[in-house]
């Protein structure tokens, strides 16, 4: 499960860093950074609720 987030959280960073590198595909740069944080959240949560 850790991989998989980690995998997500790779994805999400590399569609944020190309939506800011072509002004174009700035709309891809804020879903990017949206599903980033999203995911970040849910595998803290997770991680969290494993522990306890």
């Amino acid at each position: 499960m850790t991989s998989l987030i980690i995998t997500l959280l790779v994805i999400w960073l590399i569609l944020s860093v190309l939506g800011f590198a072509v002004k174009g595909l700035l709309w891809l740069a804020i879903i990017g950074i949206i599903l980033f944080v999203a995911t970040g959240a849910i595998g803290w949560v997770r991680r969290n609720a494993v522990k306890r």
